[in-house]
């Protein structure tokens, strides 16, 4: 899979009489991928009603609501109700993962890293370290810098569950992209301290 931050310039240009996409390539795999593109095209122009207008961006109605059950889910938490939080935290996963695919995906990325390393906190606060794991590192996965709560989460995580070693590969990894993150730091620590014994 090619890095998402390089740009592949491609030998292609519209056709000004056909509005066809060409390219001068030899690439079977870019020819056929042009050739999908252009049917649709032509199929979009023969159809009978006019075609809908590209749909807004972001439904602003769909982030309130998912920032109302992720906060609601945090009062809940707060209040020691970790069944509560983590179904509210689930709900608020499941209106986020169903967004429109034309939304932004970063914004769906941000969404989704902030409700699992929440709901991760509530697993591990019913000692449930096996689930908050799971959330932990699908909230790494969503969003890998910038998230040194999930990173720390998983770690712990496994720490407790006795996993030692991966716990302190998971904290190192951490490190490396957050920096000397001082919760990691101590983690890290506590990991050796435990290891020794």
């Amino acid at each position: 899979m090619e890095d998402a931050e390089t740009f592949t310039l491609l030998p292609i240009h519209l056709d000004p009489t056909s509005k066809a996409i060409k390219t001068t390539s030899k690439s079977r795999a870019l020819n056929q991928e042009l050739d999908t593109l252009n049917a649709l095209h032509r199929t979009l122009l023969t159809l009978d009603s006019p075609i809908p207008p590209p749909p807004v961006p972001v439904n602003p109605k769909r982030s309130g609501q998912i920032t109302k059950l992720r906060e609601s889910g945090n009062a809940e938490f707060r209040k020691g109700k970790h069944v509560e939080a983590i179904r509210y935290y689930t709900l608020g996963l499941q209106m986020a993962l169903t967004r429109p695919l034309w939304e932004p995906s970063g914004l769906v990325r941000d969404e989704v890293a902030g409700l699992y390393a929440n709901r991760a906190q509530a697993h591990m606060a019913k000692s449930s370290w096996a689930e908050g794991s799971i959330d932990a590192e699908a909230s790494v996965e969503a969003k890998k810098a910038g998230n040194a709560k999930a990173w720390w989460r998983k770690a712990k995580c496994l720490m407790e569950m006795g996993r030692l070693e991966e716990a302190k590969e998971w904290v190192g990894r951490g490190l490396e992209l957050e920096g000397n993150e001082a919760d990691l730091v101590a983690l890290l620590k506590e990991i050796d301290q435990k290891k020794k014994n």
